[in-house]
This record gives structure tokens, sequence and C-alpha cells, in this order.
């Protein structure tokens, strides 16, 4: 509800002027309150403020703010707002620039103003026609703002007033509903029909004041696009979660409770909770301002998973299921082991064919490395390279700008993304506009496109396996250490800064000589079995043991094993 003439309603009051300084005093300190928490006038805040009140000897809080409500509700000042629980309202200080004021939660102030005084004028109005109606016998006139009346006479008069009331109260709410369906009906036409295209990074800067905030810190630190997009999920995630409050007034231990609700109820991974702690302090410490200090919560349990690693075999077979550009990217993912979106991000200027080495920019961790690049691989990476001088061309003549160029290299060098070294290497078909800059300009190959032609792929093939693109990174590393290879070499191809990570790929390579079953050692293994048949259905004496066995040198019972 909106109550915005509280003070007016006070001095018409019949209270000792004494008593109005002291309610006005008790008024603005709890409005100051709420401003400061970035949170409207609700029943959580209110109970905070008395907490501090009270233990500051200020007794007349309590009647102050008991006064304020219902006043409010009385409907001193404005109406009450379906489903919110909040009270709008303003001091004497800022009530001459009220509509000026933007709202905490970053929506129209002006739409929303001018959409409640339309659903007051209408309500107001109902309820005169219903108040023009005549009384029930035995009525009793509704009390004046702050006056007294006999409590008897009230309990006896409310079965008279029940209906008239019930009847003014459904005028109200249809009065209220019709002036939103015509709001609605009046903003319809206005609204811009849904577009594919994206909006401009520059024109995203969030809705709530505390999303604003996060985004300037993001982009003041130079952070990427994908991290900044992981972050406001977090942030909405947390915001959700504090729902009433406000991220501005969150603390350590609500911060710790999100994060044992992702471990506990949500089963979230170790790695899953560690980016929303890292989310989560970046929001409140460097965009909020709030300091936190040790938080305590219960980790996610740790679980080491195997990485699914492809055979020799399933790869000659899963490569040709590839069509057209496709298959040079997969295999030039499984020779050199590098990540999706380090393969995506390729330039035309990073793989050197003459020295073998393939060049990885800015890789996880913001971190360079060379890694191998397949001799097989030669001959197609040149007739991929001279098809893309054709590309690059048919861009040059249509005037396209420039490809996206990394940090600050579009300032310092603004004509770089038009030449052909920093091209990508595996650009898409359509030009597409930059949800940074808002330019049409030719992008990389989408991860998701390549995504699902693995999929295919590897449906096609037949292979039993949850096949993904970074499973050719898991066999890269994986055949390099059956091959002989270090692990030490064996890291810095992968870019790992533990080597730890790299120890993993020990447990699913195949083990050296005398790491063999005991079954296989057996004379008859399971394919001899299939082709003798079942027993019940063999034909003359028994097999010979296996060689070694050795016949026990006790007797036998005479009804055979098991008996006597």
């Amino acid at each position: 509800m909106s109550f915005r003439e509280w003070n007016e309603v006070l001095e018409a009051q019949t209270l000792a002027p004494a008593l109005k300084t002291v309610y006005r005093q008790e008024i603005v300190a709890f409005l100051r309150f709420c401003k400061v928490h970035h949170a409207g006038a609700s029943i959580i805040l209110v109970k905070q403020y008395l907490a501090v009140a009270e233990t500051q000897g200020r007794t007349q809080a309590r009647e102050a703010l008991r006064w304020w409500f219902r006043a409010a509700k009385r409907g001193g000042g404005g109406e009450r707002q379906c489903g919110s629980r909040n009270v709008e309202c303003a001091t004497p200080a800022t009530q001459s620039r009220a509509g000026a004021r933007r709202p905490l939660d970053g929506t129209d102030a002006e739409a929303r103003h001018v959409k409640r005084a339309a659903a007051t004028d209408q309500a107001t109005a109902s309820a005169n026609v219903a108040a023009t109606k005549p009384a029930a016998p035995g009525a009793v006139p509704p009390r004046e703002a702050g006056g007294r009346s006999d409590e008897r006479a009230e309990r006896l008069s409310r079965p008279a007033m029940a209906e008239t009331e019930a009847e003014a109260r459904n005028v109200k709410r249809s009065a209220t509903t019709a002036a939103a369906q015509a709001d609605g009906e009046a903003r319809r036409p206005c609204r811009k029909p849904r577009s594919s295209t994206p909006p401009r990074a520059a024109d995203d800067l969030g809705g709530a004041d505390w999303e604003r905030d996060l985004i300037r810190a993001c982009r003041v630190r130079g952070f990427l696009w994908r991290t900044e997009q992981t972050y406001r999920e977090w942030g909405v995630k947390f915001a959700a979660f504090l729902r009433p409050r406000s991220p501005y007034v969150a603390t350590k231990e609500e911060v710790g409770a999100f994060l044992t609700e992702l471990a506990v109820t949500q089963r979230a991974s170790p790695s899953t909770q560690k980016q929303a702690l890292n989310a989560l302090v970046f929001l409140l410490q460097e965009a909020l301002h709030r300091e936190l200090g040790e938080i305590d919560f219960q980790r996610a349990w740790p679980t080491v998973r195997m990485p699914v690693v492809l055979s020799v075999n399933e790869c000659l077979n899963l490569f040709p299921m590839f069509e057209g550009t496709t298959r040079l990217m997969a295999e030039l993912m499984y020779g050199s082991g590098v990540r999706l979106m380090e393969l995506l991000r390729l330039r035309v200027q990073d793989p050197d064919i003459d020295r073998g080495c393939l060049m990885v920019r800015a890789g996880k961790g913001n971190k360079d490395r060379v890694t191998l690049l397949p001799v097989a691989l030669g001959d197609l990476l040149h007739r991929h390279l001279d098809r893309l001088r054709g590309l690059f061309a048919a861009d040059r003549a249509a005037g396209l700008p420039g490809v996206w160029l990394p940090e600050g290299l579009d300032r310092k060098y603004p004509k770089a993304g038009e030449t052909w070294e920093w091209q990508w290497l595996f650009p898409s078909r359509e030009a597409s506009v930059d949800p940074q800059s808002g330019l049409l300009r030719r992008h990389h190959v989408l991860d998701g496109s390549f995504q699902t032609a693995v999929r295919r792929a590897a449906r096609a093939a037949g292979i039993n396996k949850r096949v993904t693109p970074h499973v050719f990174r898991h066999s890269f590393a994986t055949h390099l250490l059956e091959g002989g290879a270090d692990i030490r070499t064996v890291q810095e191809l992968m870019g790992h800064a533990d080597i730890r990570t790299t120890q993993i790929y020990l447990h699913v390579m195949q083990k050296g000589v005398g790491a063999v079953s005991p079954l296989d050692r057996l004379g008859a293994g399971p394919l001899d079995r299939l082709k003798a048949g079942p027993l019940d259905k063999r034909e003359g004496p028994l097999p010979p043991p296996p060689p070694g066995f050795i016949k026990p040198n006790w007797p036998l019972p005479p009804g055979g094993p098991g008996q006597g």
C-alpha cells in the first residue's frame, strides 16, 4: 500500500502536539532505516527496527508505527496493492520530489505511479457509489481517523455492517480489475515485437539496483561476457533465495545457508558450489561493498569421476561419420587436446603447419600455451585456409566490420579485425549481431552446433558411450600416456596448472604387462563355452580339467561333493 500523505494525516489528528512530534520523529527514523536497507517497509524491517529502538529506551516507537500502519490501512493516504506486503511512503523532506525518485527494483516509476493513480480513482469512485446505498438497520457510521467509539456498540453493529462491507469490497475489487485490464489494453499496442536479435551489452544494464552494480563491477574489471552472464545468473538465484529481503542487506550466514542448500538439498558438485561461492563473494564484496569475513557452510562432498575415453578403434569408426569442416574440427581437437572454446576461438595465425605446433591464446585462466598440431592434418588445413580466403574477400567486398578482437586490441589497432591473420579459423556460415557492440559481423562456429554434430556422429558410429567434444581431450591425454609420453609433457600440452589433474588419466589408461584378468588365464574362456553350447546338451565325456588342476588328496563322499 501507498501512504505518502502520512504527515498531513498526522497533523489532522486530535493528538497532543508533543505526541505528534514523537510520532513524526519515530516514523522518519523508520523510513530512513528502510532506505538504508534498500527495502520497502515490511513486518520484518519493523521487528528489526523495534529491536534496536527498545534497546535505546525509545518506548514510543512501537505506538508510532502502530498508528502509522493503522492509518495507512484505513485509507488515510492510499490504497492496498494486490500481492504486495510493502508500504511505499515519503518523508516530509522527500514528498516534494517523490515523483522523481527511482524505485528500488529498477522498474519504470512513472508508469507504475500512473497505473496506481488510475486504480485509485476507479476504486474511490466505486467506493463512493457503494457508500451512497442505504445502510442496514442498526448500522453504525465508521469511526473517524484517530477517534474512539464504544467497543460494545461496534461489536453489536458488526453483523449488520458485514453485508455492506462485503459488497463494497467486491465493487472495489471489480474496479481495480477493470483498471488493470484497461491499463493492459492501453499498453499492449505499444509493446515491441519480440526479436531474435540480442540486445547490445552496453544497453543491457540489468533491472534491479544490485544487478546494475554487479554489471558495472564486472565491466570495470574487464570480465569476459560469459563470466558476467554466469555471475548474473548466480545473483538472480541468490536474490530469489533471499526474497523479500534485498542482497544489499545479505549477511555471511545467508550466503552460507545458500551454499549449504546447494550441497545438501540440490546435491551440487564441488565445482558448481565453488563457482557459486566466487560469484556471491564478488557480488557482495566488490559490487555491493559488504564485508563478509569467514563464511561457514557445508561443502559439497568431493567425488572423483573417471573421464570417458574412446579407444583407438572407436576413434577410427567415429571420424568418418562427420561431414565437411566438422571432421577437421573433431580430428584437430583429438590430435591437439584443446578445449572446446579454445578450438572455436582459433585464429588463422594460430596453426603453425610447418613447425607442427598450435598456439592456444587466452585459454583457461587467460593463459597462452603451445600444443601439438598433427602432421596428418597439414594438407587439409592448407585447403581449408584456401577456402577461407574466398570468404574473407567476400566479407571485405560486402563491407562487413572486422571480427571481434580480445581485450584492448580493438582500441589499439582499430583495423586489425579486417586483416587476414586475425580471422576465425572456423567461422560461421552467416553473419550475426555481436551482443557486445551490436555490429553485424562474422563470428566463429557456435559451440552448440559442434556439440550436436558430435552426438550425431557418435550415434551413427554405434558407440555405446556418452560422447561429447571434451571426450576428444580425454582421449588425447590417455592415448599419449599409453604411448609412453611422460606425465609432465602431457600436463604442459593439456594446460593443467596442477599435476594431480593430469594424474586422473593414469587410472583409465591400459595397464602394462602383467595386469591380466584371471579369467583370461583359464583354458576354457567364455567364447569356448559359447561354441560348445549349454552343459545339458553336450554329448560325450566331459572335457579334461584345465592345466594346473590339482586333484584333491582326500576321499570324496559316495554321493559326490556336498553329501555325507
